[in-house]
């Protein structure tokens, strides 16, 4: 008996590192955790989690929105919680019948103030506080940008589907025009659409810093997206998870979402330093309302009116130079005669 015992530990427990060498512990915790079979999701009280809008369960997955066109849908935990340090991961899956860049909108990973509150990020509303992590499908920017008769430049092109992350204060919007540049803290892109493998993403908070990592390949291998230091997230937030369609679409199913606690050993000096309570969400050394910059490149329109303009402005130098050079030459023969 004993023995059984000591391998159900073994599963909910394993030790690991973090991103400065550190060791720690995690500790699966099923009530901040989604997974099969899902019982009594939204459908009774005692469940911790809630449905919203679109979102359905079915055996395989809880599907956040159809392949359709203007759902949205979500999931929610009842509970908020209240640990320092945690690291979540979350299988999903995204596809449809759309072919490239014609479906969306993406889906969102939640740790958040506010719940159950439908809106145009993702499913969920705008000016949030707390954190989220976005797989955006579809590239708003360029045709922003087309219409306003710019491009990208080399260096600022996206691959999509794309995932970043932003942190909100409940006073910071997210640009859905901009795919959220203004306000991301980092991003990689994700090729994650209609895929035979599984997928997952990533999200670790310890000893305040944010790291998010995806495994979308198939090799089992977690790969590098962002790492955040000095990000503050208050405890007693909820996480969730939703999606949005609008005239675009795609299946966004949530297969798990799983949350370990993680066991961390900190100095007294690092626990003095975080002894201070977290109110309000932010980043350190960040200018979250800094205004956005686009950095497209001209146009060949603008490229000839420029050259012409600099052609013309030399010209003129050469001129005046020339002008001046033969007054001085003239006055100066006048001193030696």
């Amino acid at each position: 008996m004993m023995r059984w015992i000591h391998l159900a530990l073994l599963l909910i427990a394993r030790p690991c590192f973090s991103d400065d060498g550190h060791e720690m512990e995690e500790f699966l915790k099923r009530e901040y955790s989604l997974s099969k079979p899902y019982q009594g999701i939204g459908s009774s009280g005692s469940s911790h989690w809630e449905l919203m809008g679109d979102a359905m369960v079915t055996i395989d997955q809880v599907r956040l929105t159809p392949d359709m066109q203007s759902k949205q849908g979500a999931v929610w935990s009842r509970m908020p919680c209240h640990l320092k340090d945690w690291e979540l991961q979350v299988h999903f899956k995204i596809h449809g019948q759309g072919k490239k860049n014609l479906n969306g909108d993406g889906l969102a990973i939640w740790y958040t103030k506010e719940r159950m509150e439908p809106g145009p990020v993702f499913g969920n509303q705008d000016n949030f506080t707390g954190l989220g992590v976005f797989v955006d499908t579809y590239p708003n920017e360029e045709k922003y940008l087309e219409a306003q008769k710019k491009r990208y430049t080399p260096r600022s092109e996206r691959i999509f589907p794309y995932v970043i992350a932003m942190i909100g204060n409940g006073t910071i919007s997210y640009d859905h025009d901009r795919d959220g540049r203004p306000t991301e803290l980092g991003g990689c892109n994700a090729m994650v659409r209609n895929l035979k493998h599984d997928t997952f993403l990533f999200i670790r908070y310890v000893r305040r810093r944010l790291t998010v990592m995806i495994d979308i390949d198939g090799q089992h291998e977690w790969r590098d997206c962002l790492d955040i230091p000095g990000v503050r997230l208050p405890e007693g937030y909820y996480f969730g998870a939703s999606a949005l369609t609008g005239d675009l679409s795609d299946n966004h199913d949530l297969i798990s979402l799983k949350l370990y606690q993680l066991t961390v050993l900190r100095s007294k000096l690092e626990e003095e330093e975080e002894e201070e309570e977290i109110k309000v969400p932010s980043v350190d050394n960040v200018d979250l309302l800094r205004p956005y910059t686009t950095n497209e490149g001209m146009s060949g329109v603008a490229i000839f009116f420029t050259a012409l303009f600099s052609m013309l402005g030399l010209f003129l130098l050469i001129v005046v130079g020339l002008v001046l050079y033969s007054h001085w030459s003239e006055s100066r023969r006048k001193r030696f005669y």
